[in-house]
């Protein structure tokens, strides 16, 4: 089970799903040919966070309306997902062997960065989750080192997901007065196409390194979160393995929508996706 990462965009992404939307759909159609339905999805997103590691291990999550400011349909929209108890148990255990100490709660719930995503490829949120919180101020190499802890669960069925956002400047969003469909900015396509070159390559120095390697890096993440979700699943499929872009979009010209497979088997995804 290749793990992933994904750019989730903004909660609208849920009620007008567009091109991204439809890539998600596709994704999961491509995992399932090629990988059967996971077992469950460890996902790390941007917006469940904590100060050390923390499974979140109910056994049902619902759909958490983490925003403000939008239509009150999609405040309306549900994601009531099955929780899986026995993974965050395996994932904490992986964790502690690695000398992490996660904590285990019985808590639920899936912030926007994970249900709008999952409500595009498992729309009838048959397939377990298990959120991981991680600490936002953890630098690059520490949380590729918590998905190479994890990393036995790709192998055991279970599909490890990071989402966030390939660029997340929302002043840059939204002082541009052109909308979604706007032209890209320079300085995304500069760092987007860092990120490809040195994925595709299996830099994985430099881009653990990104703060000081990328360009624009400070412009196109003034702040670390939604960038961090990207290392967990990179670092479960290692240093050895170069990374595939599955699928790149950007919004309001400075919004990267990029996707990323990683891992042994991210060609044969890639090449999966191809026929869906």
């Amino acid at each position: 089970m290749p793990p992933l990462f994904v750019s989730h965009g903004s909660p609208m992404m849920a009620l007008e799903p567009g091109a991204t939307g439809a890539f998600f759909a596709r994704l999961a159609r491509a995992i399932e040919r090629r990988f059967g339905r996971p077992r469950a999805v460890l996902a790390c997103s941007a917006h469940t966070l904590a100060d050390r590691p923390v499974l979140l291990a109910a056994q049902r999550h619902q759909a958490v309306h983490d925003f403000s400011g939008f239509p009150a349909a999609l405040y309306e929209l549900r994601y009531d997902a099955p929780g899986e108890p026995a993974v965050a148990q395996r994932a904490a255990s992986l964790l502690r062997a690695a000398g992490c100490e996660p904590r285990i709660s019985e808590r639920g719930g899936l912030d926007h960065g994970i249900w709008t995503v999952l409500m595009h490829m498992w729309p009838a949120a048959d397939v377990p989750v298990v959120p991981l919180a991680f600490p936002p101020a953890e630098p690059p190499a520490r949380l590729w080192a918590l998905g190479r802890a994890v990393a036995p669960l790709a192998d055991e069925g279970v599909l490890i997901l990071g989402t966030g956002s390939l660029t997340h400047n929302l002043r840059l969003a939204f002082a541009r007065p052109w909308g979604e469909d706007a032209p890209e900015d320079p300085a995304c396509a500069a760092f987007r196409g860092w990120v490809r070159e040195h994925a595709e390559s299996g830099d994985w120095p430099a881009l653990l390194d990104y703060r000081r390697r990328a360009p624009h890096a400070a412009s196109m993440h003034p702040t670390d979160e939604h960038w961090l979700p990207f290392y967990p699943p990179a670092g479960a499929a290692g240093e050895a393995n170069p990374a595939r872009r599955l699928h790149e979009g950007v919004q309001y010209g400075v919004l990267g929508m990029d996707a990323y497979a990683f891992g042994p088997h991210a060609g044969a995804l890639a090449d999966e996706l191809k026929s869906v």
